[in-house]
Order: structure tokens, then C-alpha cells, then sequence
């Protein structure tokens, strides 16, 4: 059984198609408008397709026991909770951001965190929905993002396949494209198991791709090689800036690099029908004595 691609605005995503290279940016841009456009920026001048914000309502987000807790920020010491809402872009900013966005050629998605969410990225007319890995248990939200009918990336971190066989009982497969992921910042590579990405194909028979938190850009190359058909990986302009996702982001020198290398391996790759190419009949005429 052929696995069919997913049409994801303007772009095919899925076997056969280019790897479709996401720059998640998530919230690296600490409720900063113009950090955030500098990293769409910068994906875009680095040849992503795609950069990936995250959405919470943090009245549905954050736990009780956690509101009243003060925390460091960039603005001073505030509860969690308005720290919450600081770093949280609304429709206005959104808008602005995709727009922006447009005029880069990249897509701009988002990650829903809670119902509500929902229901704002569908205004915003996003081109797919992601499902984060520490979502992928609440059946309510899938249920939710289930019902618009948008193309679904869905996350696998943290989870096991009991779990996963669950959310894609609950979801469309005929839009649905899944990442192999774990869910470590930043992610050893002894528990990276990109040998995952062959058999979530086997077993779904949709898209994967992978989601990469490590440290450097290699392991994520190697996963085209296993079959990625996108690739995710956290972006920042510097990741000595402050954010708890910033240690495990790729700077900008990376992104060109990632997005590059990926391109290479694409076209090392092949059809996997062996042959005898143009360039090794001189040497062939040279170097063997039998025909």
C-alpha cells in the first residue's frame, strides 16, 4: 500500500516529495513581535518551508497550583501566570506575524494547547494544526482539532505506542502526518531511536517525519535518510538568550546547514535502481580490463 501525500496549503508533504524542513520557533521569541518576525526571518532567507509558533490559553492552560508561583523573566519577578500571558501573541499580533510570513513564502502553523486554541487558529486559517507530544493523550483537544478538518501533524514524545494507536483512532488519516520525537531538552542521542521512523510508517501507513530536540544537526539529517518527510527542529537568533527551549535550538549558521545538508542527502538518496552513470564510463574504459 502506496502512502499518500498531504497537501498542506500551497505543498505535498509525505513520501516522494521534498522534506518539508519546519523551523519551530514556539515561544524562543519571549512575546517579542519583532524578535519573533527576525526568526521568520531567518528561517526563510535559511530555506525552511515552514515556521511553527505555539498557542495557549493560559487560563485553560496553566494548572491552579502553579498561577500564584513567582518567576524570573526578561520583565522581572511575576506570577507564572502573567508570565504566561506576556509571551502569548494575539489575534492582532498573529495576523501581523503571517502576513509577514507570507511575504517570505513560508507557512506559519501553530501548536493548540487547549480547546480555545482551537478555535483561534482555525480563524487564522492555518495551513495544518500541530499536536504537541504532551497533548497527544488529551482526547478532547483531538476530538476538537478532528472536527475542522485541517491537515494534522501530531507529535509522538513521551508516549507509547499503546498511546499512539489511541490518538490515531481519534483523528483523520487521511490528513494526518506523524513526527517521531522524544521528548528530552536537549535530547541525548541514545534516546533519539530514529529506527522509529520506518516502523511508525509500517504501522500507520501515513507521513512521518521527525522532531528533533538534540544538540546539533546531524542526527536530524540522518532521519531523511531513515524516511522523514519533514523534519521540525527549534530555531533561535542566540541560544544564550533566555527561554527554556533556547539550549536545544539551532542558531541561524545551523539552519543553513540543516536545511542544506538535507537537500544533499535528498539528491544522494536516488531512485535505488542501480546503474551505470554517464560520469564512470572513463574510468570504466580505463580502469577494467573486462567488459
Amino acid at each position: 500500500m502506496s502512502i499518500k501525500p498531504v497537501k498542506m496549503g500551497n505543498r505535498l508533504v509525505g513520501p516522494g516529495q521534498p522534506c518539508y524542513v519546519i523551523a519551530e520557533i514556539g515561544i524562543n521569541h519571549n512575546g517579542d513581535l519583532d524578535i519573533a518576525k527576525k526568526l521568520i526571518q531567518m528561517s526563510a532567507e535559511n530555506g525552511c518551508d515552514a515556521v511553527k509558533f505555539q498557542k495557549r490559553t493560559p487560563e485553560l492552560c496553566v494548572p491552579l497550583d502553579q498561577r500564584e508561583v513567582m518567576r524570573d523573566t526578561p520583565w522581572g519577578r511575576m506570577t507564572y501566570m502573567d508570565y504566561r500571558y506576556k509571551v502569548e501573541f494575539d489575534e492582532k499580533q498573529y495576523q501581523e506575524l503571517a502576513d509577514f510570513a507570507h511575504k517570505f513564502n513560508v507557512h506559519l502553523f501553530a501548536s493548540p494547547w487547549d480547546v480555545d486554541s482551537v478555535d483561534f487558529l482555525v480563524k487564522m486559517n492555518h495551513p495544518v494544526i500541530k499536536i504537541p507530544s504532551a497533548s497527544i493523550t488529551d482526547i478532547e483537544l483531538l476530538q476538537k482539532i478532528a472536527k475542522t478538518g485541517i491537515p494534522v501533524i501530531m507529535s509522538t514524545g513521551m508516549s507509547t505506542i499503546e498511546q499512539i494507536d489511541k490518538a490515531v483512532s481519534v483523528l483523520n488519516k487521511d490528513n494526518l502526518l506523524i513526527a517521531h520525537s522524544t521528548s528530552a531538552y536537549p535530547c541525548d542521542p541514545n534516546e533519539l531511536n530514529l529506527r522509529m521512523i520506518p516502523v511508525l510508517e509500517n504501522r500507520y501507513q501515513v507521513p512521518i517525519g521527525y522532531s528533533g530536540h538534540e544538540t546539533g544537526i546531524q542526527t536530524s539529517v540522518a532521519a531523511v535518510t531513515l524516511g522523514a518527510c519533514f523534519v521540525e527542529r527549534h530555531v533561535t537568533l542566540d541560544r544564550a538568550m533566555w527561554g527554556s527551549d533556547q539550549s536545544a535550538s539551532v542558531e541561524p549558521q545551523g539552519v543553513q546547514r540543516l536545511v542544506r545538508d538535507i537537500r544533499t542527502v535528498e539528491l544522494a538518496l536516488g531512485d535505488g535502481v542501480k546503474k551505470v552513470y554517464e560520469s564512470e564510463l572513463k574510468p570504466m574504459s580505463r580502469l577494467r580490463k573486462n567488459s
